[in-house]
C-alpha cells in the first residue's frame, strides 16, 4: 500500500478504534494527503516502500485518515493493533518514529479517544476527587497546599518544620519540591519520619486531616521501596515526576496497590508540548496520567510565573475532572466517555499567590488543589503567616467577598496583598 492508501475521508470510525487527532504540517512539495498517509501508515502497518508479498488480510489493520480540515486530521487505529494495558507499545506507535519523518515539517498529537475495550486494561486512579475529599473530610471547597521552599537545602528536621507551619496555618497539603528526593543533607527516610510527625502533632492541634507528600521518584526498585516506606510509616500519598520516571514506572507503581495517593508532577513536560506545531500537547499527557491511575495532576494555571493559555488549561481541567467530554473543534478535544475510570483532582500552581485564588477559582471551579510555593513562604512574616493568608484569601473566596474587604480584618492576607497585589 501507498502512502496515500491510508486516506479514506469516506471512513467512519468503529466504537472499537482508537482515534488520534494531529496537526500536521507537510514538508516542502509534499502534499496534504500523502503527509497524512504517511503518519497513519508508519504508525500502523506501513512503511516507506511497498512490501509485496504480505498477506492481504494485513491491510485491514491499517490506519485511516478520515477527517483533514486545515492542518488538523483525524486519524482512526483498529484496536487490534495495541496491547492490553500496555502504554509503551500504544505511545511506540500513535507517538513513535512519525515525529521524525522526512514527509513532515512538524507535527503535534493533539488528542485521544480512547476505546473502552483498551480503556478498561488500566487501573486508573484509585481515589480521584471523592476519594481525596473523603480521607482529608472536606465536601466541597478546593484544596491549599505548598511546596516546601527553599526547594532543595533543608536538613530534614527544618523540612518538616515548614511543613508543620504550613499545616497549622490552615494548609492542607504540603509536598517535597520534584528537585527534592534524597539528597546528603536531607536522605528520605528520614525527612518521611520527621514530616510525619510533624503532620501528626498538626493534625492533633487542629482536629484536621493532613497530607504529607513525599517525592519517590527514582530508579523503579527503588521507588517502590521508598513508597512502602511511606505506607509503613502513615504516609498517605506520593508524588511521581510522571515524565522523568516514564509511563511504565507510573504503571508499576499504580499496579502496586499500595493504597496511597498518586500525586503527579509534569516536571519536564515543556520540552514535549510547549511548540503548538510540534510534539504533543499537555492534553494527551493528562489522558494518559489518568487512564493510568495519578489520583492529582499538575496542570499549570491561568496565571504565574508558568501560566498556560486559559483555554488549554481549562480544557485540559474538564478532561480529566468529568466523566463524559464533549467534543471542541476549539482547542482540539475528542468527546471521551470515561467509564469506571475515575475522575482527577487538578492541581495549580506555580508563581500564585494569595491575590490570585479568586481568579483561578472563578475559570477552573471548585475541583481544584491550589499550590502555592513563594506564594506561601515569601510572605513578609514567613511560613505560617503566608499559610494564613492563603486560608483567609480561600475563605474570602468560597463566601464571595472581596479580597481587599477581608484583608481590613486579617492582617496576613493584608500583608500579603500589600506584597503581590490581587489579580482581576
Amino acid at each position: 500500500m501507498k502512502y496515500t492508501d491510508y486516506v479514506d475521508l469516506n471512513y467512519r470510525p468503529a466504537k472499537s478504534d482508537l482515534v488520534c487527532e494531529f496537526y500536521v504540517e507537510p514538508a516542502k512539495g509534499v502534499s496534504m494527503k500523502k503527509a497524512t498517509g504517511a503518519v497513519a501508515s508508519e504508525s500502523s502497518i506501513g512503511t516507506w516502500t511497498t512490501i509485496t508479498k504480505a498477506p492481504p488480510r494485513i491491510n485491514k489493520l491499517g490506519a485511516r485518515v478520515f477527517l483533514i480540515k486545515g492542518n488538523y486530521v483525524k486519524i482512526a487505529y483498529p484496536f487490534e493493533l495495541f496491547e492490553l494495558g500496555n502504554m509503551p507499545q500504544i505511545l511506540s506507535s500513535i507517538a513513535g518514529n512519525i515525529f521524525g519523518m522526512k514527509d513532515i515539517a512538524n507535527l503535534r498529537l493533539e488528542d485521544i479517544k480512547w476505546p473502552y475495550q483498551l480503556m478498561k486494561s488500566f487501573e486508573g486512579p484509585k481515589y480521584g476527587i471523592k476519594g481525596i475529599r473523603k480521607i482529608l473530610k472536606i465536601p466541597k471547597r478546593p484544596l491549599i497546599g505548598t511546596i516546601v521552599k527553599p526547594k532543595v537545602g533543608l536538613n530534614s528536621k527544618e523540612h518538616a518544620k515548614v511543613a508543620y507551619e504550613s499545616w497549622i496555618g490552615g494548609l492542607d497539603l504540603v509536598k517535597m519540591d520534584e528537585n527534592l528526593t534524597s539528597l546528603k543533607f536531607n536522605k528520605f527516610g528520614k525527612n518521611v519520619r520527621e514530616s510525619l510527625k510533624m503532620r501528626r502533632k498538626a493534625e492533633k492541634e487542629t482536629g484536621e486531616k493532613k497530607i504529607y507528600v513525599p517525592n519517590v521518584t527514582a530508579e523503579t526498585t527503588e521507588m517502590l521501596r521508598r513508597a512502602r516506606l511511606v505506607k509503613k510509616e502513615g504516609g498517605r500519598c506520593v508524588m511521581i515526576d510522571i515524565i522523568t520516571v516514564g509511563w511504565s514506572a507510573l504503571q508499576t507503581l499504580r499496579n502496586e496497590n499500595l493504597n496511597l495517593i498518586l500525586h503527579g508532577h509534569r516536571a519536564g513536560h515543556a520540552m514535549m508540548t510547549r511548540n503548538p506545531k510540534h510534539g504533543i500537547s499537555m492534553l494527551v499527557i493528562a489522558d494518559i496520567a489518568r487512564l493510568i491511575g495519578i489520583d492529582q495532576l499538575h496542570i499549570g494555571t491561568i496565571v504565574g510565573k508558568m501560566a498556560g493559555e486559559r483555554q488549554e488549561v481549562t480544557h485540559i481541567s474538564e478532561e480529566i475532572e468529568k466523566k463524559f467530554v464533549k467534543e471542541r473543534p476549539v482547542g482540539h478535544t475528542l468527546a471521551e466517555s470515561w467509564g469506571n475510570i475515575k475522575p482527577v483532582f487538578v492541581i495549580c500552581s506555580g508563581g500564585i499567590h494569595p491575590g490570585h485564588i479568586p481568579r483561578i477559582v472563578k475559570f477552573l471551579g471548585k475541583d481544584i488543589i491550589l499550590q502555592f510555593g513563594g506564594g506561601c513562604h515569601g510572605h513578609p512574616n514567613g511560613t505560617f503567616s503566608g499559610a494564613k493568608a492563603i486560608n483567609q484569601a480561600l475563605c474570602a473566596t468560597m463566601q464571595n467577598i472581596p479580597l481587599k474587604k477581608c484583608a481590613k480584618t486579617h492582617p496576613e492576607l493584608k500583608m500579603a496583598i500589600d506584597k503581590w497585589g490581587v489579580v482581576k
